[in-house]
C-alpha cells in the first residue's frame, strides 16, 4: 500500500496558546490550514504517522529513526511544561525502514540517540493531530548534513518499506520556510529569505518536486530555511505517482515563513521518477564537463582515480604543458558531490618538484586523506567535481584593506598556527567573515595577536 497522503507544516511554537499567549493569533491564517489538514488525517484514519524533522537528532552523515518503543516529550523549554506528549512507536516500520537502508548500505537506522525526548518540530504537528485523531502510532526521522538527493532515496526507502508492510500511513514534513523574511522578525532580513519563501511555495504548490533539487545550499544556507531537506524527503515518498498538490497558507509576519501544502497521490506515474531523471541529467553534465577540463583538472581526476581503483600513484605524463613539469607552486584540490564538499587538501608553498606532482599527490590526499570525510569509493568517482587552485606567492599585509574576497585567498598566522581560506569562494562575502574562517582552521582564537598573507590564484575547472 502507498502513503496515503503527505502534508508540509510549519512548527512555531508560539502557535500554541500556552505558548503564544495571544501572540498566535497573528498567524490565524496557518492554525486554520493546520486544522484542515488534521482533519485530513482524522479522515484518513492512518495507522502510523511518520514525521520527519530538522529538530530531532541530526548527524552529518546518518539519518536518525528514532528508537524504542516509546518517547515522551513536553514544552517545557517553551515555558508550557504542562503541554505534554507521550507516544508509542512503530518498532515493526521503523526496523523496516533500517533493514532496507542496511540492505544498501545507506546511512540510515536506529543508532545513535542522544536524547530521546521528543524535539517541538515533531509535537507542533502532534499538538494538531493530536485534537482531532488519536489512533496512531509514530516514527520520528532526523535529517542529515548528507545531499539533497540521498534525503530524497530515505524517501524512496520510506514507500518501499510502507509498501512491504501494508501499513495504512502519512507523512508529516515539519519545517519552517525563511527565517530572514522581516527586519523586525527575530533573525532579520536577508533578500533571500523572501525569494526563498515564494520560490518553495510555487514548486510545492505545484508537486514539481524535481525542482527541489535546483535550490543552492548557500542560497538555502543565506534564506536561513529550516524545512527543505524535510520536504525533499517527503517528496521521495512519492517518487513515481500522481500527484494533487494543494497551497493552504503562507504566511510571513511574524519574520518566519510558514507554508502549508498537501500532496494526495494517485496512480503511477513514470514521468515523476524526479531522483532518476535529475542524476542522469547530472550525470551527462558532469561527462561534457569533464571532456572540457584543461589539463591541471584532467591530471588531477586521473591521480585520485589511479589511486582509489588501482592504489597506484599515478606517474608524471609525458605530454603536459611545459609550465607544470618546469614550475613549482602550492596546489589545493577541491572535490565537490552534488554540490557538497567531499574533499579539499594543498599546500601552501610548493613542497614537491613540480606542479605536476603537486596535483598527483594533493589529489590522492584530497580524496582519501580528508579528516572531514571517508575515503572516496569507486563508486562516487562518476559524481565528482574537481577544481585546481594554483597558487601564487603569499605576500605580508597590514590590514584587512588589503584583502578582496574575489581576488585574494588569505592566510592567517600566529606563531606556529596557520589558517588559510582560499578566495571566490561560494557563500563567502566578506573580509571579515573570509578571516574569521581562516582563524578557525588555524585554531586562532578571536583577541589572538595574528599576521596576515595574502595571495592570489590560477582557478582550474
Amino acid at each position: 500500500m502507498p502513503v496515503l497522503a503527505t502534508y508540509m507544516v510549519p512548527h512555531p511554537p508560539m502557535i500554541l496558546p500556552d505558548i503564544g499567549r495571544g501572540q498566535e493569533e497573528q498567524i490565524t491564517e496557518t492554525i486554520k490550514a493546520y486544522d484542515a489538514v488534521a482533519d485530513e488525517i482524522a479522515g484518513l484514519k492512518p495507522e502510523t504517522i511518520i514525521i520527519t524533522s530538522p529538530h530531532s537528532i541530526m548527524y552529518a552523515d546518518y539519518f536518525h529513526i528514532s528508537p524504542g518503543r516509546k518517547a515522551k516529550g513536553s514544552f517545557a523549554m517553551f515555558g508550557a511544561g504542562k503541554v505534554r506528549f507521550e507516544e508509542t512507536y512503530d518498532e515493526e516500520l521503523a526496523d523496516r525502514i533500517s533493514g532496507l537502508a542496511m540492505e544498501e548500505g545507506f546511512p540510515a537506522g536506529t543508532l545513535g540517540e542522544r536524547d530521546p525526548r521528543l524535539d517541538h518540530g515533531t509535537m507542533v504537528p502532534l499538538w494538531f493531530i493530536r485534537k482531532k485523531y488519536d489512533g496512531f502510532q509514530l516514527i520520528r526521522i532526523g535529517l542529515s548534513g548528507l545531499p539533497l538527493t540521498d534525503h530524497y532515496h530515505l524517501g524512496q526507502l520510506i514507500a518501499r518499506a510502507v509498501d512491504l508492510t501494508g501499513r495504512r500511513v502519512v507523512l508529516v514534513a515539519s519545517g519552517d520556510l525563511s527565517h530572514k523574511l522581516q527586519e523586525y522578525g527575530p533573525y532579520g532580513f536577508v533578500p533571500e529569505g523572501p525569494a526563498y519563501d515564494k520560490r518553495i511555495m510555487e514548486v510545492c504548490s505545484r508537486g514539481n518536486f524535481g525542482e527541489l533539487f535546483e535550490f543552492d545550499e548557500n542560497f538555502c544556507e543565506k534564506a536561513a530555511e529550516c524545512g527543505h531537506r524535510s520536504f525533499v524527503i517527503m517528496a521521495g515518498a512519492l517518487d513515481g505517482r500522481s500527484v494533487e498538490a494543494k497551497e493552504l497558507s503562507h504566511q510571513d509576519v511574524t519574520g518566519v515563513g510558514y507554508g502549508i501544502c498537501t500532496f494526495h497521490p494517485g496512480g503511477k506515474d513514470e514521468n515523476r521518477h524526479f531522483l532518476d531523471t535529475y542524476l542522469a541529467d547530472m550525470e551527462d553534465r558532469l561527462s561534457r564537463q569533464r571532456e572540457k577540463s584543461d589539463a591541471y583538472v584532467k591530471l588531477a581526476r586521473a591521480s585520485l582515480e589511479s589511486y582509489i581503483t588501482q592504489q597506484k600513484v599515478l606517474k608524471i605524463p609525458q605530454d603536459l604543458p611545459e609550465e607544470m613539469i618546469k614550475e613549482k607552486a602550492g596546489v589545493f584540490v577541491s572535490i565537490h558531490k552534488h554540490g557538497k564538499l567531499r574533499g579539499c587538501i594543498g599546500t601552501i608553498e610548493p613542497t614537491r618538484k613540480c606542479i605536476a606532482k603537486e596535483i598527483i599527490e594533493n589529489a590522492i590526499s584530497a580524496s582519501t586523506r580528508d579528516p572531514r570525510f571517508d575515503p572516496i569509493t569507486e563508486e562516487e568517482l562518476k559524481w565528482l567535481e574537481i577544481n585546481v587552485d594554483v597558487l601564487g606567492k603569499p605576500e605580508r599585509i597590514a590590514s584587512r584593506k588589503e584583502l578582496d574576497v574575489k581576488k585574494y585567498g588569505v592566510i592567517v598566522s600566529s606563531g606556529y598556527r596557520r589558517g588559510l581560506l582560499l578566495p571566490d569562494i561560494e557563500g563567502v562575502d566578506s573580509v571579515d567573515q573570509q578571516v574569521a574562517i581562516a582563524m578557525q582552521k588555524g585554531g586562532i582564537r578571536e583577541g589572538e595577536k595574528y599576521t596576515l598573507e595574502r595571495f592570489e590564484v590560477i582557478r582550474h575547472i
